[in-house]
């Protein structure tokens, strides 16, 4: 039986995560302090001090966020103090950001804060989730490079 148990999980951890699978969810009374990664959805309402990367992220308006996060998809209503890479990166009304943001398609709500630089990356760029997760490390890790120009922070309506 525990060979057959392992099996299993191994086999679960190698397949590809259902689009209907529930996300995993961080509980408002949960402090994590460490990395979260994810092959499917995390809807974040607690306080996370470390690196998230996952295909979905949604970050609840409590939610407190102290480091990078990287998925296809990010929703943030809550505080992010990080760089923010993805696909598509919505800034709700009620979203904090303090931190670079690199996008596909950014789309910000009136009445949210925002503090830092953002820059479209192309679809080369992007990729999937994938390349975005291995690009992030790397990002993440060099804050600002002197040969790289600065780029203002620019809103399309």
């Amino acid at each position: 039986m525990t060979e057959n148990s392992m099996s299993s999980s191994t086999d679960y951890q190698r397949s590809a995560p259902s689009r209907n699978a529930a996300p995993s969810i961080i509980s408002p009374d949960l402090k994590i302090k460490g990395d979260l990664h994810c092959a499917g959805d995390i809807q974040v309402d607690g306080h996370v001090e470390g690196d998230i990367s996952s295909r979905s992220i949604t970050i609840g308006e409590a939610a407190q966020i102290h480091g990078a996060i990287s998925a296809e998809s990010i929703r943030i209503c809550g505080a992010v103090n990080g760089q923010v890479k993805g696909t598509t990166v919505t800034l709700a009304k009620t979203a904090r950001v303090t931190g670079d943001v690199l996008h596909q398609t950014l789309s910000i709500e009136p009445g949210a804060f925002f503090e830092g630089q953002c820059r479209r990356i192309d679809a080369s760029q992007s990729g999937n989730v994938a390349s975005i997760m291995k690009d992030k490390t790397t990002t993440a890790s060099t804050p600002s490079s002197p040969s790289s120009p600065s780029q203002p922070a620019a809103a399309r309506a």
